[in-house]
């Protein structure tokens, strides 16, 4: 049956994956890098079918007690005069922190843990992988799935470099904590400048704000990993900014040891899957933060390949194939990001007119 199923990463979709496999009775083995859940992250939506999967983990009740009850994008001057807003609530979607949402799966989630180790090599035969762990003794797995992000380790060690699979988008983020005091209560806060923003999100349940940032830039070397080289670099884009509250907005989130930083690219794979080893996630279809759906992909993915092991017997060779085949079609979907990134950050001062222009003015 392949009962024995490794998951790389403790995030949405490894969290997912591992319950319902539970569920379904399997016996999944979760591994995470951090030494803990990571409980950072910004608000991601739970929309369309994914509200179906988490009414049916029993939290939908939870999420929407959790939701960040926010109105809407708003634009500002220099003088944090509103220039435009746009209203994003949406009746059949649910925004929660992501912190929120990994902590209400982790509770419904009674499997093994490995926290603070991570996969050294993957050997996979006939009857199933092995696999050796940074700390932990090398064990013996049916099959391994990679939920471990955009920057993948485990794809890197089945499928190849990730330069293969990552399609950059011209444009880098981060985000962290923020003075709550910055920005206005249930809105998302943006400024502009060609090429840049700065922001503030403010959630109407949640006392901590976060600090977010976008720059237009060719491709960069960094280590993704590396906090420090990350705040440099972010510092560098905004070094010497003064206009709205950029300053001190980047003094705030510099002060964020959880500071995330990264590329906005998404992940493009021929295939999900190579024997006995498959991706869910962003690790195997990063839809970028513009998206708007990766929790949506990620629950939903989960779901969908959990229930098709189940309904092959476990068998890989037809869950696999099925797997991909039903949940492709969502992913497309939502790679196809539009104008998003145009709206938060015109490259010209001509584009943030237009911007403000076509956006509902208050």
């Amino acid at each position: 049956m392949n009962e024995r199923i490794l998951i790389s990463g403790a995030s949405v979709a490894g969290l997912t994956l591992a319950h319902w496999l539970a569920r379904h009775g399997f016996r999944p083995t979760v591994v995470e890098r951090a030494p803990a859940l990571r409980d950072g992250g910004n608000g991601v939506d739970v929309r369309e079918h994914a509200v179906e999967v988490v009414e049916r983990m029993g939290i939908g009740s939870r999420i929407r007690g959790r939701a960040t009850d926010v109105h809407g994008m708003k634009f500002v001057d220099a003088d944090d005069r509103a220039v435009a807003r746009i209203d994003i609530r949406n009746p059949d979607a649910v925004e929660i922190m992501r912190g929120d949402l990994v902590a209400l799966l982790r509770e419904v989630t009674d499997v093994d843990y490995l926290f603070g180790d991570s996969i050294r090599t993957m050997e996979q035969d006939d009857d199933g992988v092995t696999v050796t762990f940074e700390h932990a003794r090398a064990r013996r797995f049916d099959l391994v799935v990679g939920a471990d992000g955009m920057h993948s380790h485990v794809r890197r060690l089945a499928f190849g470099p990730e330069e293969e699979f990552l399609r950059f988008a011209n444009h880098y983020f981060a985000f962290a904590d923020a003075e709550a005091s910055l920005g206005e209560d249930r809105w998302v806060t943006m400024f502009n400048t060609p090429g840049r923003m700065a922001g503030i999100y403010r959630s109407g349940n949640h006392a901590q704000a976060k600090a977010y940032f976008m720059f237009r830039s060719p491709l960069l070397e960094y280590d993704h990993r590396d906090v420090a080289e990350h705040k440099r670099l972010v510092r560098e884009r905004f070094a010497g900014e003064r206009a709205w509250r950029t300053a001190q907005l980047l003094d705030s989130a510099l002060a964020d040891p959880e500071f995330y930083f990264d590329a906005l690219a998404q992940v493009r794979m021929p295939t999900w899957s190579a024997g006995r080893i498959a991706l869910v996630g962003d690790a195997a279809w990063c839809a970028s933060p513009a998206s708007g759906a990766g929790a949506e992909l990620a629950l939903v993915g989960a779901y969908r390949l959990a229930g098709e092991l189940a309904a092959a017997g476990g068998d890989h060779r037809v869950a696999f194939g099925r797997y991909e085949s039903v949940h492709r079609p969502l992913v497309d979907m939502r790679q196809r990001i539009g104008p998003n990134v145009r709206l938060m950050i015109p490259k010209t001062t001509g584009g943030r007119r237009v911007r403000d222009a076509v956006a509902r003015v208050p």
